[in-house]
């Protein structure tokens, strides 16, 4: 640049523009930027709320950076949003720390519209950062005239075979279309009753398994929207459509173990597909082929397909080209149409579809006897394989599923009980040989037992394919020490089998329902290796829809009484409010307790109206359910803590987190009732189940011997690792005595030969309660155990997955109770999990969404050296790693962009803690607070930190 004089009269001049330049200069552009932009908690979803929710996230290289204030534009094209013309909805800058739950606020949204949106944030100084990269979401179909398709099927119930399972074939469906000009835009809207595949010109629609999901389809049924603006052509064009029974027609449940009065057809006899591709053309109009009568209708190949029995595929029935345009269907018949139910809800899939996660190639083949080979895939898991074999015309491949051998090396199946788990493939005998994956059906297994090869197989014939409901991963927890690496990847494993469009207990067997008992327990846990938001917003909706007329939550959702007596179950049902709560708490969603809490005030009405006025519920109060007092402690160890002793610790508990909930949603008034109800609750339950000491007691006698009760013959005793780790937990205990039940907490264990004894809901809460009371070396004991029962005993005795029952299966012995209930892949005491992270590695949620954090880990004295967890959070990334070297202690962390944390740094002298090896007093980013119980609290901002202190 030149420098040109000028003269003293333009020195007021100079001297403005000087002082321009110089705010300039120091102007610093931020470099806070969003990333990681979501609607209703997914990337570029198709949404039906008419106010979607936004979030993002925030990086930054400056420690302790904050959001000072957003602008989000909203456009309905890309060219609008990249000018800055922001049509439907420019927010203006927005004050506040906010970037996530922000409701849509432009213009109304009309069903099809594009929405392209950006976002950018000023820093803690008040300076804008740069644009994000630009998102979208699209409206889906939301008024019932928006859907000009039919329901259409085929009833093919009279071609079911078997006396035992009545498995009709699936019907296939083709319609053919000309589209009369070069396409710019096509949507597919698709769903069905039962399972279905959509195919156009020959191609599989789409990455999405066993949609639309299951719902209770008298009530609503979801719809998924693909765009398949690439799939078609102007000119001749086919659509196809593949159904089966799925969860709406097919089996379910333990129906016909118990000989249920009905086992199948619980929602409807004949599978229906409903769909409609809507077309723009280049020049502007527009077209809709939907379903109706005259779609073609025919059955092929597919001879049986049922979720729990298996799959029976015929591939000399196939029909070649099926869905291309050219095929012969002229045997085909017309589909018939069937009336709709005006009450029910037709409304876009809310959750996390289920996809292929990963395939596995066989580890072993083994020949056996009578021409059966034995695969290993290597890993329990929930899926289906790919078969690839070669042989003759009518050679037919069986393929039986099992978690486990026998010690002698045969498979074990016993434990599916009535579920066939048995796919078919009867060969077309092509010279190349055939390729075959069953579509409608999964399993729970690890071996694969095959006959009908005509010579030995290799190992390709066999591949897993793991499915699950697409959860994006959250965290990672790794130690030095293998035994509880694998402990963790057990539990990652099961939640991944289980969380497969809802939260089933276990894959395998003939049951597979998403019982409450075990949701709510294990949520927590979840949360911390997945991204669940998307996952709960749909299965809430199920559990509230299946909520009993005596507004009890049920055992189990979606799904009608697979038999008349299931009912509803204390400290089951409550998943009722402790699952919405989590998903409050984790993600900082108050629109799901707006949603439901009618419902919730409902439930804790029924509870208020059950314990007629006391608030506590004595010996028997709930002996009129079956089993007697509901399932309680499911599958714990020695005596049983009584189920009406649990039931009043889940109703003092429930009522806390109502009063909390309420507080978040602004209902002032109903968070003090609530609050009041805790306080007459706690003071009930202690009146009348402690004594003197404070030590926790029932009326054993009451009971009688017991029968009718979940293990009743065990006897009860209030005085049980599981009544103390729930009191603990829930907060139902003064200060004071809250350290006495600690203590007795820890006298049970020794009394024990230092082993837990706890079930499905005394587990979650024992390390925890062990935790708050002091006791954190004997909770690490407790982890790091091998002996029955504990986590490492599964472990050292082969599980790759987390175990229904603590001894299921011991190395040389064989199994407990295999035809009865043992599941290999259940997730209920893979709850520990809440415990690795949130203590272990200590990364405690504060304010809802982790908008606040605590780190405050505990250290193993022995067993274990190292921790380190990552979490993602609704709020960004979390880490909190630890490890020891001789006396030193060394803390990694790194806290998220717009959150702050109080940090708690174990050390036996405040004046050793140095961060980036300088003292804490000349870091402006640390403030520090107290040193307390061995813990130096500092409070700190975002960014990454790493202590260091002697101890």
């Amino acid at each position: 640049m030149k420098c040109i004089p000028v003269s003293y009269h333009h020195s007021a001049v100079i001297f403005f523009f000087s002082i321009f330049f110089c705010q300039i200069s120091f102007a610093v552009p931020t470099d806070v930027k969003p990333v990681h932009l979501r609607t209703e908690y997914k990337l570029n979803p198709v949404v039906d709320a008419t106010t979607p929710r936004l979030s993002w996230e925030l990086t930054s290289a400056i420690r302790g950076q904050l959001q000072t204030a957003y602008q989000i534009m909203v456009a309905s094209s890309p060219v609008f949003l990249a000018a800055d013309k922001a049509d439907l909805w420019n927010s203006a800058k927005q004050p506040g720390r906010a970037t996530n739950q922000i409701e849509y606020a432009g213009k109304p949204l009309s069903a099809r519209t594009v929405c392209y949106w950006k976002v950018r944030s000023w820093d803690k100084n008040g300076q804008p950062g740069p644009w994000s990269a630009p998102a979208r979401w699209e409206m889906g179909l939301l008024d019932p005239s928006d859907w000009k398709a039919e329901w259409i099927g085929n009833d093919l119930t009279a071609l079911g075979k078997g006396k035992v399972y009545h498995l009709p074939p699936a019907p296939f469906f083709r319609k053919e279309t000309t589209l009369k000009a070069p396409v710019k835009r096509a949507r597919l809207y698709v769903t069905s009753l039962g399972l279905y595949e959509f195919q156009i010109n020959g191609k599989r629609v789409g990455n999405d398994y066993f949609i639309p999901g299951w719902t209770d389809y008298n009530k609503r049924v979801y719809y998924q929207t693909y765009d398949v603006t690439a799939n078609l052509k102007a000119g001749k064009n086919a659509l196809g459509a593949i159904v089966s029974e799925g969860w709406y027609a097919g089996y379910l449940g333990y129906a016909l173990l118990i000989g249920n009065p009905v086992v199948k057809n619980f929602y409807g006899d004949v599978p229906l597909l409903k769909a409609q591709l809507e077309v723009e053309y280049t020049n502007g109009q527009k077209e809709t082929i939907a379903t109706d009568q005259t779609w073609k209708t025919n059955h092929g190949p597919i001879l049986e397909a049922d979720i729990l029995n298996g799959e029976t595929y015929n591939a000399n029935l196939e029909f070649e080209n099926w869905s291309q345009s050219g095929f012969a269907d002229a045997n085909w018949k017309n589909s018939t149409v069937y009336p709709d139910k005006p009450e029910r809800k037709l409304e876009t899939y809310p959750g996390n579809p289920i996809q292929v996660f990963q395939e596995l190639k066989s580890k072993t083949v083994t020949p056996k006897s009578g021409g059966r080979y034995l695969f290993d895939l290597g890993q329990n898991f929930a899926g289906v394989v790919r078969l690839h074999v070669k042989g003759n015309k009518g050679d037919t491949i069986r393929l039986k599923f099992g978690e486990m051998l026998f010690p002698n090396g045969e498979i074990m199946t016993e434990n599916l009980r009535k579920a066939r788990a048995t796919d078919t493939y009867i060969l077309k005998g092509r010279k190349d040989g055939e390729t075959w994956t069953p579509k409608f059906t999964y399993h729970g297994f690890q071996y694969v037992e095959a006959t009908g090869f005509k010579t030995a197989p290799s190992l390709d014939a066999i591949t897993g394919i793991v499915l699950s409901s697409a959860t994006p991963q959250a965290g990672s927890f790794e130690t030095d020490s293998p035994l509880i690496n694998k402990l963790y990847q057990n539990i990652v494993w099961t939640q991944r089998s289980n969380y497969f469009d809802i939260p089933t207990d276990c894959p395998q067997r003939d049951e597979r329902l998403a019982w409450t008992g075990d949701a709510q327990a294990y949520i927590k846990s979840a949360t911390f290796n997945n991204d669940i938001a998307a996952f709960f917003t749909k299965w809430l909706v199920d559990l509230n829809d299946a909520q009993r007329a005596n507004q009890a939550y049920p055992l189990y959702a979606p799904a009608p009484s697979v038999r008349k007596t299931d009912t509803y179950s204390p400290g089951w049902s409550e998943a009722g409010i402790v699952c919405p709560y989590i998903i409050y708490k984790t993600y900082g969603d108050t629109r799901v307790i707006r949603k439901f809490w009618p419902n919730m005030v409902a439930y804790l009405q029924f509870m208020e109206a059950k314990s007629n006025g006391e608030y506590v519920y004595k010996e028997r109060s709930f002996e009129d359910i079956a089993p007697k007092g509901g399932y309680g402690d499911w599958l714990s160890v020695g005596k049983k803590t009584p189920p009406d002793l649990l039931a009043s610790l889940y109703y003092g508990y429930v009522a806390s987190l109502m009063a909390e909930m309420a507080k978040a949603i602004g209902k002032s008034d109903e968070a003090a009732h609530f609050e009041g109800i805790f306080t007459k609750i706690k003071q009930a339950f202690l009146k009348h189940y402690t004594d003197s000491t404070g030590k926790f007691k029932t009326n054993s006698a009451a009971y009688g011997d017991g029968e009718g009760y979940v293990d009743g013959t065990m006897g009860f005793d209030g005085h049980t690792q599981t009544a103390y780790a729930n009191a603990i937990y829930m907060h139902m205990l003064t200060p004071e005595h809250d350290q006495k039940a600690g203590d007795w907490l820890m006298e049970l264990i020794k009394a024990n030969d230092n082993k837990l004894a706890t079930g499905f809901l005394g587990l979650k809460p024992l390390l925890p309660a062990l935790s708050s009371t002091g006791n954190s070396q004997e909770a690490y004991r407790l982890l790091l155990s091998t002996e029955y029962p504990s986590w490492g005993f599964e472990v050292v005795n082969g599980a790759n997955t987390i175990w229904e029952r603590w001894n299921s299966y011991i190395k040389g012995k064989g199994f407990e109770n295999n035809s009865g209930m043992n599941s290999f892949n259940h997730y209920a005491f893979g709850s520990v999990n809440e415990w690795l992270f949130g203590h272990a590695a200590g990364i405690k949620v504060g304010e809802a969404g982790y908008k606040t954090i605590m780190i405050r880990p505990e250290i193993a004295s022995e067993g274990i050296r190292s921790v380190k967890a990552t979490y993602h959070s609704i709020s960004g990334l979390i880490e909190s790693a630890w490890r020891k070297t001789g006396s030193t202690l060394t803390l990694q962390m790194t806290i998220p962009v717009n959150t702050t944390a109080t940090v708690f740094i174990p050390t036996t002298n405040p004046a050793t803690v140095l961060e980036s090896s300088k003292s804490l007093k000349t870091n402006p980013a640390i403030t520090v607070k107290e040193f307390k119980d061995g813990y130096l609290q500092l409070e700190i901002g975002s960014g990454p930190y790493h202590f260091k202190s002697q101890n």
